[in-house]
């Protein structure tokens, strides 16, 4: 993992300054601002671009609205009628808010390259993207599906992802990277999951119904990994990159090749004691994994 510089001390959490705000979502808006005054301060070329994404608003909520809707717009979707859009579901719904404070948290805390909770939110296409998708899927269980099928095919051409709003996705979920991630309509993702680049949640083609697969919490999936089916990974499972998952995978296992194998064996796998999907590690199965010769 590279080195990365530490974060500047934080204040202590201020009490909430906009009427249902809660105290982590206040206080991690506190750090955006001071983290955009501070780099439109050492780079001026930023400064107006800072001051109409992040400084000019009161809110989390309204940053946020006021940057997917530039981000998303088109010539006949207009940013103005995104921004409401956005703005009046993050309002009415404080899981959602909640939800954005975590997986804010979680790129800053697992990703050694996100600078800062401000560059998240700016920069992250994986944020943004699931983001947009909270929204969209608030508007599919309200039933207001064509709206919601909008926004989920602007996601998929801005930001190259690709979640069904139907998806159920917990918080605390990192997209590292992001491109070509793939989340079918049934699939389940829990809490505190990290997701890297080019991975597929999707049906075997032969099913429909449930035919996705469901992810506990603390799961990490690997680069390129392909999982198909209504399959279950269980809680804190590690999926190496490149797997390819057809069959369910127990708990606090690594499942790594094509088809992916247990590592330590079926019938004694090794079981690991970290939340892979928060420790970020890719690479700790190897000296278990005999075939790996060079």
């Amino acid at each position: 993992m590279s080195v990365q510089d530490p974060p500047p001390p934080s204040p202590s959490p201020p009490p909430p300054s906009n009427a249902g705000e809660t105290e982590d979502e206040t206080w991690v808006w506190t750090q955006i601002k001071a983290e955009a005054r501070r780099d439109a301060e050492s780079e001026p070329a930023l400064a107006s671009y800072l001051y109409s994404t992040i400084a000019s608003h009161s809110s989390l909520s309204r940053s946020l609205s006021f940057h997917l809707g530039n981000k998303l717009c088109s010539s006949t979707l207009l940013s103005t009628l995104l921004y409401d859009l956005f703005l009046n579901t993050f309002s009415s719904d404080s899981s959602l808010r909640s939800a954005t404070v975590a997986d804010l948290r979680a790129a800053r805390i697992r990703d050694p390259a996100c600078l800062s909770f401000s560059h998240c939110l700016l920069n992250y296409k994986g944020f943004l993207a699931l983001q947009a998708h909270r929204v969209a899927h608030k508007l599919w269980i309200q039933n207001r599906k064509p709206i919601s099928l909008a926004l989920h095919s602007r996601v998929s051409d801005v930001f190259s992802v690709d979640i069904h709003p139907a998806a159920r996705i917990g918080k605390g979920v990192l997209l590292d990277h992001a491109t070509g991630v793939v989340i079918g309509e049934t699939a389940v993702v829990g809490n505190n999951v990290s997701i890297l680049h080019h991975v597929t949640l999707g049906g075997t083609g032969k099913v429909g119904g449930d035919r996705h697969p469901k992810i506990g919490d603390g799961v990490l999936i690997g680069a390129g990994a392909t999982i198909l089916g209504n399959v279950k990974i269980g809680e804190g499972v590690k999926i190496g990159a490149g797997s390819v998952v057809l069959i369910d995978v127990p708990p606090w296992t690594t499942a790594v090749g094509n088809p992916a194998r247990l590592v330590g064996g079926k019938e004694q796998p090794k079981v690991h004691d970290d939340v892979p999907g928060e420790s970020m590690d890719h690479t700790s199965f190897m000296s278990h994994w005999s075939d790996y010769v060079i």
